[in-house]
């Protein structure tokens, strides 16, 4: 994992390269905890993130933001008491890419440091 939370995502076009099965499965052997899953027909990575009250969970929300505004890719997140879920996926190619995996990483180094 630390090596993916090293990389920096790369610009996605429509013709970006999709990650198979395969190679999505051993990019997620490397992150404890995210699974993988489809909605409207398309893979999307995610994890739920423990805090101890709402205020934790909004800091660590505005941490993530701002890295994903810096990487330029965005995830879902739903931020209750709390709680954070964290999903990512690539837009543009309808499915998973390398940068999902990347962010993935980040987010766990995000909150090992909200801790």
């Amino acid at each position: 994992m630390d090596n993916l939370a090293q990389e920096h995502c790369v610009p996605i076009n429509a013709s970006s390269l999709r990650l198979d099965e395969g190679e999505a499965g051993n990019l997620l052997a490397e992150l404890a905890g995210w699974k993988i899953y489809r909605k409207e027909n398309e893979p999307r990575l995610e994890k739920s993130f423990k805090f101890a009250d709402f205020k934790q969970a909004l800091e660590f929300t505005d941490q993530l933001g701002q890295l994903a505004d810096v990487e330029n890719h965005h995830p879902a997140l739903l931020t209750e008491w709390g709680s954070v879920t964290v999903t990512w996926w690539t837009h543009r190619i309808k499915n998973l890419h390398r940068n999902d995996f990347i962010m993935a990483a980040k987010t766990e180094a995000v909150y090992s440091k909200s801790r």
